[in-house]
C-alpha cells in the first residue's frame, strides 16, 4: 500500500468538500480583542470574533498576576502524575474552590474538559456497565466517552424529555442508568430541560451528567445553567472546563466524594498522565474567585448585553441569526464552500476574523459563522461587523433573513 498516496487523498477529499481547515497564525494582544495575523510573511491587526475566551478571563491581571507568582514558585511543570509527586497545593486548592462552586462534596481536575469527559463517562459506564442515555447533538468528548465504556446505549432526540422517557421506560427498571447531556449547546446557543430531564432521572432512579462547558462562568453565581435553575444540588456529576468562561485550561468533574474518588483511583486518563502545571491551577483558582463576587456578575451583565445587542445589529441588517437564547450569536450560511468563502473575505478586506464551523462540527448544510461577543468588544466594534457582514452578504449573494 502506498500510504503517503492515501494520506494525500484523503486531504484532497477534505479540499475538494469545500471544509479543509485552515489554522489562523495568530498572537493574541492582551488587553482587548485584537490579534497579530502572520500570513505569507506579512503582518496584521485582526478584531477576534470566535473566541471561546468569553469573558476575557484570560487576560485579566489578577489572573496574570497569580499565574505569574506561581512559575516563580513552583516552575513551569508539575513533576509527574496527580499519584507521583504532582499534585501541588495549587490542585488541592482549586478541587476544593470547584467543589464549593457546585455545592458538591469534592472535584477532580483534569487536563482538559474532553478528557474529563471521556475519562469519566468511560471509567463509570464500564465498572457499572450501566444503560447511558446520550442527547442526539453530545459533544464529540462525550461521545467518546460513551464509547468507551462499551456499555449499551440509547440516543434520544436533542433537548426532547418525552423522548428520553420513552426509551428509559422500556429499559429493565432495575438495570443501572445514566442519562448525559449538555447545559448549553455551543452551536446553536440553545439551553437543555435540565429540570424536566432531572425529573425523570429520579422517577427512574438514574444517575445524570451535566456538561457545563459552555456555561460555568456565565450563568448563575458562575456555576452554570444548573446553578441559575438552582439545581445542581441535584445533578450527579456536573462537568465543566476551566477555559471558556474561566480563560485558562483544563476540566474537572464536580460529585460526591465517593464518585469522585472512585474516578481518581480507576479513571485511566486522570492517571496516567502528567499533572496541570501549578500555574495554571493559580491561574483557574484566581479566575474562579473573580468570576464568583462583584466582578463576575458586572462582566456577565456586560457580556449579555453585547451578545442582546449584536443580534438585534444584525437583525435590523437582514442578516440571518439562528435562535438563540444564551451568548452564542451563530449565523447560517448553509454551504462550507461560502462559508470559507465569506470568513476569508472577512478577514482580508475587513480586518475580522470569525472561523467558519463546518461538518462533522455541525450537520451539513448547517454551516455557519458563530460570533461570540465578549465584554471588550466595543459598540465600534459592532458596528464595524455588521456593517462588513452586510457587504459580505451582498457581495456573495447570500440568503438574507425571511
Amino acid at each position: 500500500m502506498d500510504y503517503e498516496k492515501f494520506f494525500e487523498q484523503k486531504l484532497f477529499d477534505l479540499h475538494n468538500e469545500g471544509r479543509y481547515r485552515v489554522f489562523a497564525d495568530l498572537e493574541r494582544q492582551c488587553g482587548g480583542t485584537q490579534a497579530t495575523l502572520r500570513e505569507g510573511g506579512q503582518q496584521s491587526d485582526v478584531t477576534v470574533w470566535c473566541s471561546n475566551d468569553y469573558l476575557g478571563m484570560g487576560q485579566n491581571e489578577d489572573v496574570l498576576d497569580a499565574m505569574r507568582e506561581a512559575l516563580e514558585v513552583c516552575g513551569a511543570g508539575a513533576g509527574g502524575t496527580r499519584n507521583i509527586s504532582g499534585t501541588n497545593h495549587y490542585h488541592v486548592l482549586l478541587e476544593r474552590q470547584l467543589a464549593d462552586l457546585h455545592c458538591k462534596e469534592a472535584a477532580l481536575i483534569f487536563t482538559s474538559g474532553y478528557v474529563a469527559n471521556d475519562t469519566t463517562l468511560a471509567t463509570i459506564g464500564s465498572m457499572m456497565q450501566c444503560i447511558i442515555y446520550s442527547d442526539a447533538w453530545n459533544h464529540n468528548s462525550m461521545i467518546e466517552g460513551i464509547r468507551h465504556a462499551n456499555t449499551e446505549k440509547r440516543i434520544f432526540r436533542h433537548n426532547d424529555p418525552a423522548d428520553l422517557e420513552r426509551l428509559i421506560k422500556e429499559d429493565d427498571p432495575e438495570r443501572p442508568k445514566m442519562i448525559v447531556f449538555e447545559s448549553v449547546y455551543s452551536m446553536d446557543g440553545d439551553v437543555a430541560p435540565i429540570r424536566e430531564f432531572v425529573e425523570i432521572a429520579e422517577k427512574y432512579n438514574a444517575m445524570t451528567f451535566l456538561d457545563e462547558v459552555h456555561a460555568v462562568g456565565m450563568y448563575g453565581a458562575g456555576g452554570g445553567i444548573a446553578d441559575q435553575e438552582s439545581l445542581m444540588d441535584r445533578i450527579t456529576i456536573i462537568q465543566g472546563t476551566l477555559a471558556k468562561g474561566f480563560g485558562v485550561v483544563g476540566g474537572y468533574i464536580a460529585a460526591s466524594a465517593n464518585l469522585i474518588d472512585v474516578v481518581r483511583s480507576y479513571g485511566q486518563g486522570f492517571i496516567f498522565t502528567t499533572a496541570m502545571p501549578p500555574a495554571v491551577a493559580a491561574g483557574a483558582l484566581a479566575s474562579i474567585k473573580l468570576v464568583r463576587g462583584e466582578y463576575g456578575r458586572k462582566l456577565r451583565a456586560r457580556q449579555q448585553e453585547c451578545a442582546a445587542k449584536l443580534k438585534a445589529m444584525l437583525k435590523d441588517e437582514g442578516i440571518p441569526v439562528m435562535p438563540s437564547e444564551t451568548h452564542i450569536v451563530p449565523v447560517p450560511i448553509g454551504d462550507p464552500r461560502l462559508c470559507k468563502q465569506a470568513s476569508d473575505t472577512l478577514m482580508d478586506g475587513y480586518g475580522i476574523y470569525v472561523q467558519p464551523i463546518n461538518y462533522p462540527t455541525v450537520p451539513r448544510g448547517t454551516e455557519r459563522l458563530r460570533f461570540t461577543p465578549t465584554p471588550l468588544h466595543s459598540n465600534a466594534d459592532m458596528v464595524h461587523l455588521v456593517k462588513s457582514l452586510r457587504e459580505v452578504w451582498n457581495s456573495l449573494e447570500l440568503k438574507k433573513a425571511a
